[in-house]
C-alpha cells in the first residue's frame, strides 16, 4: 500500500504519503496558479510515488450534509479514478485545516498559507486518519503505555 493523501483547492493542493508503516508524511504543497500544470504536478507525484491508492479530503458540511466543496470533491474522485485506474477513498476532512493552521503562529498565518504547508498539513491528518482506520492494532500488549 502507497497512498497518496490530498487535500484539494482550487489555489493549492496539499499532498501526503504514507504506506504499510501507517504513518503519513506532509510533502511540498502543489502551488502552481494555473489549474492544468497543477494536474501536472499531481500527476506527476502519483507516477513518481507509484501510489496504489488515492486519499482525498472530503469536505462534508457540519451536519453531515454534502455542499458544493464536498460535490466537487465527488467530481474530482471520479476524475482520479478514470485518469489513472486507482482506488480512491473519499475520507472526511473537517476540521482538518482548522487543525493544521492552528500548529502556526498566528502573526505568520497568511505567509505560510500561501506556500501550502497548511494544505500538506491538512492532507496529512487526512491520510493518517484513513492509514488508522485500514491498519491492525497493534497486538495486545504492544500498545504504547
Amino acid at each position: 500500500m502507497r497512498c497518496l493523501g490530498i487535500d484539494y483547492g482550487t489555489r493549492r493542493i496539499g499532498v501526503s504519503f504514507g504506506d504499510e508503516l501507517g504513518v503519513a508524511t506532509p510533502l511540498p504543497a502543489i502551488v502552481d496558479s494555473a489549474p492544468e500544470k497543477r494536474w501536472a504536478a499531481l500527476t506527476a507525484l502519483i507516477a513518481r510515488r507509484r501510489a496504489t491508492d488515492l486519499v482525498l479530503g472530503y469536505p462534508l458540511n457540519m451536519d453531515d450534509t454534502a455542499g458544493p466543496k464536498a460535490k466537487e470533491a465527488e467530481a474530482l474522485a471520479v476524475r482520479l479514478r478514470e485518469a489513472f485506474r486507482l482506488p480512491v477513498h473519499l475520507v472526511d476532512e473537517r476540521l482538518t485545516s482548522h487543525e493544521a493552521e492552528s500548529t502556526i503562529p498566528k502573526s505568520k498565518r497568511r505567509e505560510v498559507r500561501a506556500s501550502g504547508l497548511i494544505d500538506s498539513r491538512a492532507a496529512t491528518l487526512i491520510l493518517q486518519d484513513f492509514l488508522d482506520q485500514q491498519l491492525p492494532p497493534p497486538p495486545p500488549g504492544m500498545e504504547s503505555e
